[in-house]
């Protein structure tokens, strides 16, 4: 029972430590399994002379949940030994709560996942009231569900239409608001009143037991047959389903579960949930998300595409050159998470209004009472806005955030370098210019980076960092240790035009503009977009984006290849429909099918996107934007594009090129490309990444999938040659 210490003390009340050897958190694995049961031997032999048994932990969380190194080997073929290990946690807990003794958990961490299943199987909750603390069901956001009875412990406590909400969306709730749900039934100030609380409490409830083991107990709010819940199960069935698409097992088999198990006994309901526990977990969504949201997420965050020689470093204050939305959001990010920053434009007003993106942000926090006045009143003074550069004298990192023009961007990393100390650290937040190219323009390129936050920096977690040519291993190391410090997600890539995010992103929006120029109807195009899982659509996505953007980037490539003396090569001019690009040769990127509707969008018919007023949608001031009538010029009615190949273009289009970027090395590794396109773009996280998608699919039948998209659609489709010999290998990626 080496996980778990048993002490007795002279009030007969035994106190269960847990503390899993060797391992940072306890987690629900076989060891624990074990100690678990002997400690129970031990409990039931000696229940005469107890008068109650606390359950707290030795570490810093109470229980973290279920060892997810064993769940990403469960497969159809280990399902049976899986359902029955399950069954037997099952089991042990019931026999906890059925001990005949008072159980109190004593929660002094976060209790998460397969940690807040032991602690219902407790008959009373005491938690520490801390911030570090979280209380919450988050199985449903790596692919599982509650599998040692949280659904059926949740709904027989808080009833149907409560429970769900907390078991489907996987909210993480802090002690107060655990408390007011139902989840814990008292707070305390530290740990001796945690103790005293679960003490005093055993001594005056000799005789506790379940609500579910309670003749007669009934289901808070009513059963599954009662008219208020039977009129809101096909309610939610119906909104679950316009949700999820069908992507997503997870979140229909708690639905499932809930319901079943209402309709039975306790235990039946145990087993039902178990079988659906097994069904998930046995399935490959669960892995991929597993993969990508705790195994590579992690990875990330421990450091893995830093230097690993170089020391850790802090920044105390950042200088940001452009006061525009994203040096504003930059600016947020930074004094949100303690770190002071200079706000620097051309004029103290246009620096101050960007101030004033933060001011919004922090008063409706306010409002939400999401924070306190101090705290909004701290943040801010952490923003000091300027209308020079004179500040960055002491900043350990300024960051260009200026217009997406490369005379421009030259210009302001001159000025700002001049301003700043020798050993400071210059970036330059681009998300298509090529990085060794802005470089020219410093005189320490070893110190030059590009970090590329996303739009809306507040909401948007991933950072991509770019290495130009000259970049060294140190201002690398001090990029990532900053994103690292600011609360967001780093993945390192290599320069590129348009890098990895901007360039794969763009094969999203560019299929969807060909796939209207060759007649598709754009309400299908939007339709399967979100039924594939991406956020939105894509033409829904370019409005936002700005379709004039698009075209400038677009002709500022064509004007770039001209300059460099580079072939008009990628596309042959017949792929996706035979039109004919611009003048200046053939984009490497955007089918000519595509460039046609932008053009045509941008300079015929005077639609730029939303910013402008008028897209692909319209956006009236009194009602919910809809598609532009004018896009039925492009429909054709001969078209014989699938709805399974219009499915298909958009997934495989991002995929392909994802493992065109990991062969030409702009990104060195399988978990920054997943991480990057779930994180920067939306990428559907049922898939685990743009290369995980090609495992879920299995690579030898995507290989054949996309070879056959392109002989029908174009060479954009044709994967890459090393994935190729994988697949005459069958091997995953």
């Amino acid at each position: 029972m080496s996980g778990i210490s048993y002490q007795k003390d002279h009030d007969s009340i035994v106190t269960l430590l847990i503390d899993a050897p060797d391992e940072p958190v306890n987690t629900l694995n076989a060891a624990f399994q074990k100690d678990l049961s002997e400690a129970l031997d031990r409990l039931e032999a000696e229940r005469d002379d107890l008068a109650g048994v606390i359950i707290t932990s030795a570490k810093a969380t109470f229980f973290a949940g279920g060892d997810l190194r064993a769940l990403i080997t469960v497969t159809p073929a280990t399902a049976a030994p899986f359902f029955a290990e399950i069954e037997a946690i099952k089991a042990n807990l019931r026999r906890l709560e059925k001990l005949g003794r008072p159980v109190v958990a004593a929660i002094n961490g976060s209790a998460l996942g397969g940690g807040l299943e032991l602690a219902l199987a407790c008959h009373r909750r005491i938690c520490l009231d801390s911030p570090r603390v979280q209380i919450g069901f988050p199985e449903v956001t790596l692919g599982l569900l509650p599998g040692c009875g949280g659904i059926v412990r949740s709904v027989r406590m808080l009833g149907l239409q409560t429970a769900l909400p907390y078991l489907m969306e996987g909210k993480r709730l802090n002690p107060s608001e655990a408390l007011a749900a139902g989840f814990i039934d008292s707070l305390a100030s530290h740990v001796p009143d945690m103790m005293a609380q679960a003490r005093a409490w055993i001594a005056v409830t000799p005789d506790a037991v379940q609500a579910w083991d309670v003749p007669k107990a009934r289901i808070p709010g009513g059963s599954p047959s009662s008219p208020a819940v039977a009129a809101m199960l096909p309610v939610a069935a119906a909104m679950l389903a316009q949700r999820i698409h069908g992507n997503y097992p997870a979140p229909a088999a708690i639905l499932a579960a809930a319901v079943e198990g209402a309709q039975v006994d306790f235990d039946t309901a145990l087993r039902v949930e178990s079988r659906y526990m097994t069904r998930v977990a046995s399935g490959q969504v669960a892995k991929n998300m597993i993969g990508a949201f705790f195994f590579q997420l992690n990875e990330i965050k421990a450091g893995a595409g830093r230097p690993p020689l170089i020391g850790r470093s802090k920044v105390t204050k950042v200088g940001i050159a452009g006061a525009g939305m994203m040096g504003a959001g930059i600016a947020w990010a930074c004094a949100s998470r303690g770190v002071n920053c200079l706000l620097a434009d051309t004029s103290m007003e246009r620096a101050e209004h960007g101030k004033q993106y933060s001011e919004n942000l922090l008063s409706k926090r306010l409002a939400k009472s999401k924070t306190n006045p101090d705290k909004v009143s701290a943040t801010l003074a952490r923003i000091t806005p300027t209308a020079d550069f004179a500040g960055f004298v002491d900043c350990q990192l300024a960051i260009e955030a200026v217009f997406e023009n490369r005379e421009l961007k030259a210009q302001v990393i001159a000025a700002v370098e001049s301003a700043m100390p020798v050993n400071a650290v210059l970036a330059s937040n681009t998300s298509t210019l090529p990085i060794t190219g802005l470089a020219k323009s410093s005189k320490r390129p070893g110190q030059f980076i590009g970090l590329h936050f996303f739009s809306p920096v507040d909401r948007m977690q991933l950072v991509e960092i770019i290495k130009g040519q000259q970049t060294s291993e140190q201002t690398l190391a001090q990029a990532y240790d900053f994103v690292l410090q600011i609360g967001k997600i780093p993945i390192v890539v290599n320069d590129a035009r348009g890098f990895y995010t901007s360039r794969v992103f763009g094969t999203y929006v560019n299929e969807g503009m060909a796939l209207l120029g060759e007649g598709v109807p754009a309400a299908l195009i939007e339709n399967i977009g979100e039924q594939a899982g991406m956020p939105t659509g894509p033409l829904a996505v370019l409005d936002e984006v700005s379709l004039k953007l698009a075209d400038d980037v677009l002709h500022q490539e064509l004007a770039d290849l001209a300059r460099e003396g580079a072939p008009a090569a990628g596309i042959d001019s017949t792929d996706g429909g035979g039109v004919v690009p611009p003048a200046g040769g053939t984009s490497r990127r955007v089918p000519p099918a595509a460039i046609a509707v932008l053009e045509r969008m941008v300079h015929e018919f005077q639609r730029s996107g939303r910013a402008h007023g008028a897209g692909f949608y319209e956006y009236p001031a009194d009602a919910r934007k809809s598609l532009w009538k004018g896009l039925e010029f492009f429909v054709n009615e001969e078209q014989c594009v699938t709805t399974a190949d219009v499915h298909d273009r958009l997934l495989y289009a991002q995929a392909v090129e994802t493992l065109r970027c990991l062969q030409e090395g702009v990104v060195e590794s399988h978990r920054d490309a997943n991480i990057g396109s779930i994180f920067g773009w939306g990428f559907p996280a049922w898939t685990g990444g743009t290369v995980q998608f090609v495992n879920h699919v299995g690579v030898r039948r995507f290989v054949a999938r996309a070879n056959e998209l392109a002989k029908l659609y174009g060479e954009r489709f044709a994967p890459p040659d090393w994935v190729l010999k994988r697949a005459e290998q069958d091997l995953e990626l």
